[in-house]
């Protein structure tokens, strides 16, 4: 986890590794799925969740 002194920081520091964790894990849930033959419904709303999670950290980043 990556930790800042300043007040508040440590908490968005938190909340950015959260969100990273999140995006690598659906990219590898992904990836399984895909292996096994999932359908593409399963697929398409994982890289849908993808892209909701990489705009929030974008969101996110934007606002330090």
């Amino acid at each position: 986890m990556t930790l800042c002194e300043v007040d508040g920081a440590a908490v968005l520091n938190h909340h950015v590794d959260d969100l990273l964790l999140h995006a690598r894990g659906l990219v590898l849930v992904r990836e399984v799925l895909a292996r096994r033959g999932a359908s593409h419904a399963e697929l398409d709303a994982h890289t849908r969740e993808l892209e909701r999670v990489r705009c929030e950290l974008v969101a996110t980043l934007s606002l330090h």
